[in-house]
């Protein structure tokens, strides 16, 4: 089965009960390179309440939920990752805080959707 990653960065917004979640995706062939492109995010968002990863890089993965609740950011983008067949590809979400709690199950699924939202605006290539 093929493997792809992304040609270049694209991004999916979505927003819910005034949270707003923000999904880059990115092609990234090094750990290092990752760690560049997460920093300079983080720094072009200072207020955002949480920033979670995933990223496949060769034989390397990765996955944060950044003080979400266990399993409801981080992993299920990391399976998002595996399940689209995609690698050397990371994706960071960035989320504003609304006001209104989501709920796990909720949480989720947005996090997930504002990452499909990205990748179905990508061009996706063969590794």
């Amino acid at each position: 089965m093929n493997e792809f990653t992304v040609k270049e960065e694209v991004f999916g917004l979505v927003e819910v009960l005034k949270s707003k979640f923000t999904a880059f995706v990115f092609p990234t062939s090094s750990v290092e390179d990752f760690k560049i492109r997460l920093e300079q995010i983080r720094k072009a968002n200072p207020k955002a309440k949480h920033i979670v990863y995933a990223y496949r890089i060769g034989p390397n993965s990765k996955s944060t939920d950044d003080r979400e609740p266990k399993g409801t950011a981080g992993r299920p983008l990391l399976e998002l990752l595996t399940k689209k067949n995609l690698n050397n590809t990371a994706i960071i979400v960035v989320r504003y805080y609304g006001g209104t709690q989501l709920g796990a199950s909720r949480l989720l699924r947005t996090y997930v959707s504002s990452a499909v939202e990205a990748i179905n605006k990508a061009e996706l290539v063969i590794l």
